[in-house]
């Protein structure tokens, strides 16, 4: 009984040491996840499957080959593809530009195209120290001949480019087709019908209270096709990327880009935050900036363009608008307009400080009549007659031009003096950093590559913000009177007692007389 008591004992304890030792063999290891019991038995398996000679010389070099097949089943041999960079992408958007279209008619080269010779530029830019470089203008040619194609604009040229922190601006300018200036300003009275009955409906649902307030009259925005928005602009941020059209630009947004100073994001749809506030995002920012450039650096060599003669008795709405290309020019010799200023004149007009390019006169209301002598009728009072506003006329000489801060407002040279009889003049402006002009012969162009700031001298500084208004106009029915003192209120007490007894000593007076008359 003792003998099989211990041979159970002893077997039961060989029992649990089997499965301890086996728990232990199928422990995973910590750095390729396996086990030695899996190991052994895949190492088994293989054995039996190739009846190797001389097992126990080759059991290590199996035991390798077992663990390297485990790790190639897990693992592929085919390469994960690379992440697209945004210059590849890009690059194939910018291959759309190098491809010529199945349909396309070759004979539409002898038919005049609406863009300028984009080479010829490029080539006279380069003699005047300025431009983009072969490449990116070529590229940016093919851009504006897809913009035209899309657009059917009647004249389209490279404006410039204007630098940002994030993505940079080529701008095109282009002319308004036929129609056009009337859906513009048909889909501006509609925005402005929307926004007014918009404005009706909440007042109705819930009014608000009324407000002595009035707020400063709106200065209208020049007619579409005129003044600063005689042309339309088109931006993209890289030749291939799509051309998004700026809005018309506002007086408002004209006289508030005068007084603040931002850099650009790059990104139409940021908000400008500034003092004062600026009424639009980074689109309409934009635009301004172009129509203010335009109009103090878009010049031409002088008799170039000419006063337009217009026929009938109508009156012009936009007096010096309107110029045409002179047919008798002959050209300004190089060293002439390189030597003075008055060989160069501007072919845009002036923007008024009221933020037009005309000035029209707010106190006459719309809805006034004239007389029949056509003057307006006047009012029992009628505020002050403002002045007007004038500015400097079409085709001004830039001789004619103000400094600014000391410093002329323009720079001129030719673009060598070695090779002369090939030299072309440029013009440069320092006003306004990064707008150059060039002039040889016949041929002119204008272009900007700056990041859109106007000199502002050695500092910068925003302007302070307005006084704060009174609470309340302040006058004698409403100032606190100071307290009175004790011998003044004993003073006043005695005057009411004898006035008060002055008068019930008067009432009995009335009453005894009344009873001697009964």
């Amino acid at each position: 009984m003792d003998t099989a008591d211990g041979n159970q004992d002893s077997s039961q304890q060989r029992r649990h040491s089997a499965a301890s030792f086996k728990a232990f063999m199928m422990k995973n290891s910590t750095k390729s996840n396996l086990n030695l019991y899996d190991h052994l038995t895949c190492l088994l398996i293989k054995v039996l499957d190739e009846e190797p000679q001389n097992v126990v010389d080759v059991i290590e070099d199996m035991s390798r080959d077992v663990k390297r097949d485990l790790f190639e089943d897990k693992q592929s041999s085919l390469r994960e593809l690379p992440e697209a960079t945004a210059a590849e992408l890009l690059a194939e958007q910018q291959r759309l530009l190098f491809s010529q279209p199945e349909d396309a008619d070759h004979d539409d080269e002898l038919v005049e195209t609406p863009l300028p010779n984009v080479s010829e530029i490029c080539f006279y830019m380069e003699q005047a120290g300025v431009g983009l470089g072969r490449e990116e203008m070529q590229r940016i040619f093919l851009a504006l001949k897809q913009l035209v194609e899309s657009q059917a604009l009647l004249r389209c040229r490279l404006w410039g480019k204007i630098l940002g922190l994030q993505s940079n601006y080529i701008v095109a300018e282009a002319e308004y087709r036929e129609g056009d200036e009337v859906e513009e300003q048909m889909v501006d009275e509609a925005a402005v019908e929307e926004e007014t009955e918009a404005e009706v409906q909440e007042n109705e649902m819930d009014p608000l209270p009324l407000s002595t307030y009035k707020p400063p009259p709106v200065v209208p925005k020049d007619a579409i096709g005129t003044g600063a928005n005689k042309f339309v602009y088109y931006v993209c941020k890289e030749p291939g990327l799509p051309w998004v059209k700026l809005p018309p630009v506002t007086p408002v947004q004209i006289t508030v880009a005068r007084q603040i100073r931002k850099f650009f994001t790059g990104r139409l749809d940021a908000p400008v935050n500034s003092y004062p506030p600026f009424p639009g995002n980074e689109a309409n920012y934009l635009r301004a900036q172009i129509a203010r450039i335009s109009a103090g650096t878009q010049v031409s060599p002088r008799g170039f363009y000419q006063a337009r003669e217009e026929e009938g008795d109508e009156e012009e709405e936009a007096p010096g608008d309107t110029y045409e290309t002179n047919p008798d020019f002959e050209g300004v010799s190089v060293s002439e307009m390189a030597e003075s200023l008055s060989s160069w004149v501007h072919h845009v007009q002036h923007i008024l400080p009221q933020g037009r390019c005309t000035w029209i006169n707010l106190a006459v209301k719309p809805g006034e009549e004239s007389n029949e002598d056509g003057e307006v009728e006047e009012k029992e009072e009628e505020p002050d007659e403002p002045e007007p506003e004038v500015g400097p006329p079409l085709l001004t000489p830039l001789s004619q031009d103000a400094e600014i801060f000391n410093i002329p407002p323009w720079t001129s040279k030719m673009s060598s003096t070695l090779t002369s009889q090939h030299a072309v003049a440029v013009l440069r402006s320092n006003l306004w950093p990064g707008a150059h002009a060039y002039a040889c012969g016949k041929k002119f162009e204008n272009i900007y590559i700056g990041w859109g700031l106007k000199y502002a001298g050695e500092g910068y500084r925003p302007p302070a913000p307005p006084l704060p208004q009174k609470e309340h106009p302040s006058g004698p029915e409403i100032t606190e009177a100071v307290d009175p003192t004790l011998e003044e209120e004993q003073a006043l007490r005695e005057a009411l007692e004898e006035q008060q007894a002055a008068q019930e000593e008067m009432e009995d007076t009335d009453q005894e007389e009344e009873e001697d008359d009964d």
